[in-house]
């Protein structure tokens, strides 16, 4: 009888102290939410030398302010530039990333990690493109005196 009596008392205590509660919703939760134009693009053919040049345009469609706290590009040929103050809610930012493609000829594939405080936490951006050879310009003969 005990245990019954024990057990209805806890049962009643939970009930009567979680109905006081006030419960938050994931809609009232402040939170950035970035939304990209694109997030690939594809240079196609580039010729070798060239500083090819991309800019991904994003929107913070969050209620909370977005701000990116880490871009970086998979290797050292690519470059990132980005929005570094805080994105309010509606407002636009963006990521630049410029391809070095001297001396780095054929296919390549690229990817930019973003991470921002938004509810992905994480996003991923992908550059490629084939680089052509640039022709070799023909030396002019030595003249021997």
């Amino acid at each position: 009888m005990k245990k019954i009596i024990i057990a209805s008392a806890l049962f009643f205590g939970f009930f009567y102290t979680s109905q006081g509660q006030d419960k938050v919703t994931l809609q009232d939760a402040k939170v950035s939410k970035l939304v990209f134009e694109k997030t690939q693009h594809d240079f196609g053919t580039i010729e070798e030398g060239t500083q090819a040049t991309i800019q991904f345009k994003f929107v913070n469609k969050g209620n909370a302010d977005a701000l990116l706290t880490s871009v970086k590009a998979s290797c050292g040929c690519t470059t990132p530039k980005w929005t570094k103050e805080p994105i309010p809610p509606g407002g636009e930012g963006f990521i630049t990333a410029i391809y070095n493609s001297q001396g780095r000829p054929g296919n390549f594939v690229k990817t930019i990690t973003v991470k921002s405080n938004s509810e992905n936490g994480t996003d991923h951006l992908t550059i490629k493109g084939y680089v052509k050879t640039k022709p070799k310009t023909p030396q002019s003969p030595v003249l021997n005196k």
